[in-house]
């Protein structure tokens, strides 16, 4: 029987697959810390006191990128380059989602607009990365290898939650709120595309990797598009509510470092 566990101990035992699944989110996260980087420098004045916490977000995901490269280096691997079938950020960003690249290049300081696309775009992607990194902490916390690496990632992305809900529901209450279910409701529907399409994407690449069999990927390619099936008709709706948080400014401090990792 399938499980997910059982899956992810496959790509963890083999070093071609593991190797491309350390790659892949490496890259995302670096892509991740150079977004919010750039974000909290064109933070508009009237918003100022949300640029430490955009910066704080920034250096986390710059930290996992760092902790997904040592894992490699650990093994002995070097990175590969990540097929752009499987790059998420990069295939939202063509799909209109979050603030593209350009204006982030640019000088010219966001709008409060700016900010909520920004934030909506977070709250979506970051309910992903917590729920992935929750699923990998309830089976891997205490692994050899790579549990301290997961504990400390799935922390992080549940601060992160935290922050979104908190940001967004602020500005909900300061008038903004149709703006930000709308733009929630969009960055969703979006992201789940995206999220069927790359993992689609990696499963095949994994499959080739592990020798899986066609009845094996045909089983798991299934059960992807289940998923978005699901989350098409009623599971989109969970990115999109907003509940005041139990962690409350959950970036108000600096970065958590990774000594050991880095």
């Amino acid at each position: 029987m399938l499980s997910a566990k059982g899956l992810f101990q496959e790509i963890l035992d083999n070093d071609e697959s593991f190797r491309l699944f350390c790659s892949i989110a490496a890259g995302g996260e670096s892509q991740g810390g150079w977004e919010n980087g750039r974000i909290a420098a064109l933070v508009p004045p009237g918003r100022r006191e949300l640029a430490p916490r955009i910066s704080r977000h920034g250096a986390d995901e710059d930290k996992h990128g760092r902790i997904f490269r040592a894992l490699l280096r650990r093994r002995g691997l070097a990175p590969v380059d990540v097929p752009p079938e499987t790059d998420y950020t990069m295939l939202l960003e063509q799909r209109g989602i979050g603030l593209s690249h350009d204006r982030l290049r640019g000088r010219e300081p966001l709008t409060e607009r700016d900010l909520i696309t920004y934030l909506a775009h977070s709250r979506v992607t970051e309910q992903r990365a917590s729920e992935q990194m929750g699923m990998l902490r309830g089976h891997f916390a205490d692994h050899p290898d790579i549990g301290r690496a997961v504990r400390m990632i799935a922390d992080d992305e549940d601060n992160h939650l935290a922050y979104c809900h908190e940001e967004l529901l602020r500005l909900a209450y300061e008038g903004h709120g149709r703006v930000v279910q709308r733009t929630l409701r969009a960055c969703a529907r979006a992201e789940i595309r995206v999220y069927r399409d790359v993992s689609l994407a990696v499963t095949d690449h994994m499959g080739r990797a592990l020798h899986w069999s066609r009845p094996k990927a045909a089983v798991l390619a299934a059960g992807i598009r289940a998923v978005y099936a699901y989350e098409r008709l009623w599971g989109w709706r969970r990115m999109v509510t907003l509940r005041m948080p139990e962690r409350r400014d959950a970036l108000g401090g600096p970065a958590t470092q990774a000594p050991e990792f880095a």
